[in-house]
């Protein structure tokens, strides 16, 4: 019994020393922002010296960045080179006059990742759960696969007009990210870009984007509206997978874009009752053969010209009937009909 008391004793003294102990450091955390102009790329190291490498909450950087500094900042922000979680404070990031360059180490050893000019590199800041804020240097054209895959901690991230394509699941997996401005100059959404971003509410996709892949926002069960523009021609599967929190989707390609029916699908016996998807007027019947759009509750023409006009009118009188195959009807069939009025509005009707 003694021996049993003093060995939990000891280690009550341990969790104790270790509280006081992280108390203490962060006690000093650098909490203003510190901005460092690197003459030369690769010297970030030197600049900030291991002292103050997992103190530093807040950082600007001017100047180019290779290998070596992008391998020093996942450090800094929790993440070492082999993906593993570890000791860094950073959370606030500003490379907005920073510019990435090629040359260096390797920042991100798993799979051998180096820089490229003007090129967010796959991985960059994969597992930086510290990371709450970042912006993007002014100069990149491109933001690789799983760049900021698993920042859990993220909550916003400015994405610069120069950038033409997200690839794949660039966010995923980033549940405290709540808004995203995408640039008009991305005209391409790869993969999973979003996947696993939870706290999702409110995400714009620009006119320039003609092409959303499979599982882009799957999973993103907070967000409750989406607008899809005209110049979207493609959407992959399940792309809006297990967005549970959708109440209204608005499309405004009077051609139904490849894929939709698939798009909106939902795979886990999930259906979007409460949802509903608004299609330019006079599109209903090019809208209505998709039998996967049967997951929506209801089905709604609106004016694509004119957002405030997306209101109806009092419902007057029917005006058409539909099989839930799409087929004209011209009586009520036993089942599920769906019946339009003239002002636009479709309704499911249950025949017994």
């Amino acid at each position: 019994m003694k021996f049993t008391f003093n060995k939990q004793f000891m280690v009550l003294m341990f969790l104790l020393l270790n509280c006081f102990a992280s108390y203490a450091a962060n006690e000093d955390l650098i909490t203003k922002q510190i901005t460092l102009k690197l003459t030369e790329a690769g010297t970030l190291p030197d600049a900030i010296g291991s002292s103050k490498k997992y103190l530093v909450t807040n950082l600007k950087i001017i100047g180019e960045i290779n290998g070596t500094d992008l391998r020093f900042i996942r450090e800094m922000a929790g993440c070492d080179v082999k993906g593993y979680r570890i000791s860094g404070n950073l959370s606030v990031l500003d490379l907005s006059e920073a510019r990435f360059v090629a040359g260096g180490d390797s920042y991100y050893d798993a799979i051998g990742c180096y820089t490229s000019n003007d090129i967010m590199g796959k991985y960059a800041f994969c597992g930086c759960r510290s990371l709450k804020s970042v912006n993007i240097p002014s100069s990149v054209t491109e933001i690789g696969d799983l760049a900021f895959r698993d920042c859990s901690s993220l909550t916003s991230v400015n994405i610069p007009s120069s950038v033409t394509s997200i690839e794949e699941s660039t966010f995923s997996g980033c549940s405290s990210l709540t808004s995203v401005n995408i640039p008009s100059s991305v005209t391409y959404i790869g993969d999973g870009v979003f996947s696993g971003c939870s706290s999702l509410i409110n995400v714009n996709i620009p006119s320039s984007v003609t092409r959303i892949e499979g599982g882009a926002f799957f999973g993103c069960s907070s967000l409750t509206s989406v607008n899809i523009p005209s110049s979207v021609t493609s959407i992959g599967e399940w792309a809006f997978d297990d967005c549970r929190g959708l109440r209204s989707v608005y499309v405004y390609a009077e051609t139904a874009p490849a894929g939709i029916g698939r798009a909106f699908e939902q795979r886990h016996g999930l259906y979007l009752e409460n949802c509903t998807l608004y299609v330019p007027k006079g599109t209903y019947d090019a809208y209505c053969w998709l039998s996967e759009l049967e997951c929506f509750g209801n089905i709604v023409e609106f004016d694509a010209t004119n957002i405030r006009n997306i209101v109806a009118e009092p419902e007057v009188q029917k005006s058409a009937r539909y099989a839930v195959n799409g087929q004209r009807l011209t009586a009520p069939v036993k089942g599920i009909n769906l019946v339009k009025y003239n002002n636009g509005r479709v309704k499911k009707e249950i025949v017994k």
